[in-house]
C-alpha cells in the first residue's frame, strides 16, 4: 500500500506541476513578455513534486492525525516552494541557454541535465523538511545520512527518467503521441521519483522504550562517586557505598551504546524521551533496576528488576523471579516470571512496591515499548 501512494502522489504530482504550468504559458499568455517557457515549466514542476512527496511522507507517517499534518506542514511546504522555484528557474534557464543553435549542445544532454536538477531540488527539499518531521533527525547523523540518501535517490531516479524518456520520445516519433510527449515524460519522472522515496524513506524499526509518567524531570542531583576507589579506599561492598549516596537520585542509561532518539548527549531519562535500544546486536541483553551499574538505571526500584533479552526478531522482558509482581504490562501485573514478548505500543511500569497495601511511599516507572517509528512525534 505504502508504494502505490508513492506512485499516485509521484504521478499525481508531476500532472498537476505541468498543468499549472501551461496554465501560465498558454492561457495567461505569459510567453510574449517572458520567451523562455522552460524556465516556466521547470519551476512547476520542481515546487510540485517536492511538496507532493512532503505531503504524502507526513500523511504516510501520522495516517489518524490529520490535524497534526496539517500543523508541521508549514515550514517543510515552505522549503518545497523555495528550492522547487529556485533550482527549477536554474533548470530552465540553463536549459534556455544551452538550447541556443550557436552552441551547438546535443538536446539530450540539456534534457537530461534539466531533469536531473528537477530531481536534485525534489530530494533536497524532501531531505531537508524531514527535520521538522520527526524528532529522529535531533540525531545529526541520522539526519545527513537522510538527506544525502533522498538527494542521491531522487537525482538517480530523474537520470533513469531522463534516459527511458528520451528512448520514449524516438519511439513515438511521427504518432499522434508526439503531442503528448511533455505529460508522459514528466509522469514518468513522478512515478520514478514515488518509488524511490517509497523505498528511501521506508519506516525506521527502531527498538525504542519512551519513558512515560515517573520520569518526570526535577532539580534533582547526584554526586558522582567511583565506586572502585571507594571500595579499595574503604573496604566497603557496593550495597554499603549505596547506604552512603544522597537519597535523591535520577533515572539514568549507564551503557554507551544506549542513546536517546532525539539527542546524542546526556544520559539522564526524562518523561518524553525515547531511548534507542541496539538493533544491530552489539548487544544481547539490558539490565533494568537500581544497581549503580545497571543499563538501564532507577531509583528505588529492587537491584535488578527484569532484564531485556534483545533477538533478532523480538525482544523479550525476562523479569527477576523475586521481583516480577513489581512489573505491569498494559496495566495488568504480570502472573509469573516467564519471559514476556514485548509488542508495539506495550506500556510497561515497574512499582518500587510489590504490596499495593504497603505503608511505604508507592512509585511507579512507565515505559511504551517501540519496535517501529511511523509517528515518533505522537
Amino acid at each position: 500500500m505504502r508504494i502505490y501512494l508513492y506512485l499516485i502522489a509521484g504521478l499525481t504530482s508531476a500532472l498537476m506541476g505541468w498543468n499549472i504550468g501551461q496554465f501560465f504559458i498558454s492561457d495567461l499568455k505569459i510567453l510574449t513578455v517572458f520567451p523562455f517557457p522552460e524556465m516556466i515549466l521547470f519551476p512547476c514542476v520542481a515546487v510540485s513534486l517536492a511538496m507532493g512527496m512532503i505531503l504524502n511522507e507526513i500523511l504516510i507517517s501520522n495516517p489518524t492525525r490529520i490535524s497534526l499534518c496539517l500543523r508541521k506542514v508549514t515550514k517543510p511546504l515552505l522549503i518545497a516552494l523555495g528550492l522547487g522555484i529556485g533550482i527549477g528557474l536554474v533548470s530552465g534557464g540553463l536549459s534556455a541557454i544551452l538550447l541556443q543553435p550557436s552552441l551547438s549542445i546535443p538536446p539530450l544532454l540539456i534534457r537530461v541535465l534539466a531533469w536531473l536538477l528537477i530531481g536534485l531540488a525534489v530530494g533536497l527539499a524532501e531531505g531537508l523538511s524531514w527535520r521538522w518531521q520527526t524528532i529522529e533527525a535531533g540525531d545529526p547523523q541520522r539526519f545527513w545520512k537522510r538527506l544525502i540518501i533522498s538527494i542521491l535517490g531522487a537525482s538517480l531516479a530523474s537520470l533513469l527518467a531522463a534516459t527511458l524518456f528520451e528512448t520514449f520520445r524516438h519511439s513515438i516519433s511521427g504518432t499522434i503521441l508526439k503531442n503528448a510527449e511533455d505529460p508522459i515524460g514528466f509522469s514518468l519522472l513522478g512515478i520514478l521519483l514515488g518509488l524511490t522515496f517509497s523505498l528511501t524513506n521506508s519506516p525506521s524499526y527502531l527498538i525504542a522504550l519512551r519513558a512515560g509518567a515517573g520520569f518526570e524531570y526535577t532539580t534533582d542531583t547526584e554526586e558522582d562517586y567511583d565506586y572502585d576507589d571507594q571500595e579499595e579506599e574503604t573496604d566497603q561492598t557496593e550495597e554499603e557505598i549505596r547506604d552512603t549516596l544522597p537519597k535523591i537520585l535520577y533515572p539514568r542509561i549507564n551503557n554507551p551504546v544506549l542513546k536517546f532518539v532525539s539527542r546524542s548527549q546526556g544520559r539522564r531519562i526524562e518523561e518524553g524521551l525515547s531511548i534507542q535500544l541496539p538493533n544491530n546486536r552489539k548487544i544481547a541483553k539490558l539490565t533494568i533496576g537500581s544497581e549503580v551499574n545497571a543499563d538501564i538505571y532507577i531509583p528505588h526500584l529492587p537491584p535488578q528488576i527484569a532484564t531485556l533479552k534483545l533477538e533478532s526478531r523480538q525482544t523479550l522482558l525476562v523479569p527477576t523471579k523475586k521481583h516480577f509482581k513489581q512489573i505491569f504490562i498494559n496495566g495488568r501485573r504480570i502472573p509469573n516470571s516467564d519471559p514476556v514478548a514485548l509488542k508495539h505500543n506495550n506500556l510497561i511500569a515497574f512499582t518500587t512496591q510489590e504490596d499495593p497495601e504497603s505503608i511505604h511511599e508507592k512509585k511507579t516507572y512507565r515505559f511504551i515499548y517501540y519496535n517501529r517509528f511511523l509517528d515518533p512525534q505522537a
